[in-house]
């Protein structure tokens, strides 16, 4: 027999999965949602999309939006569950 248990694991992942999962999740919500928003109101350019005022903001919005359903609804956002950087039950 052994003295020494094995350990617990962690409950939470290692802080590079985290900011790695933000990161991607950011720039994944930013290029899919930028242009989603951009092809609805015409801001398409020919380098991508250009976006100010309203267009914007509705951006923004749904960009949190993308990270709050995500945490809370599915239970990470897509990056975190990939990663396995979202907190384990």
């Amino acid at each position: 027999m052994s003295d020494n248990p094995t350990p617990e694991p962690s409950p939470w992942p290692a802080t590079w999965r985290i900011i790695l999962a933000a990161i991607l999740d950011f720039f994944t919500a930013f290029v899919a949602l930028g242009y989603l928003v951009a092809r609805l109101t015409g801001n398409l350019t020919d380098t991508g999309f250009s976006l100010s005022g309203g267009p914007a903001f509705l951006l923004f919005g749904l960009i949190a939006l993308y990270f709050i359903l995500g945490i809370k609804l599915l239970g990470g956002t897509p990056w975190q569950r990939l990663l396995r950087a979202n907190r384990r039950r």
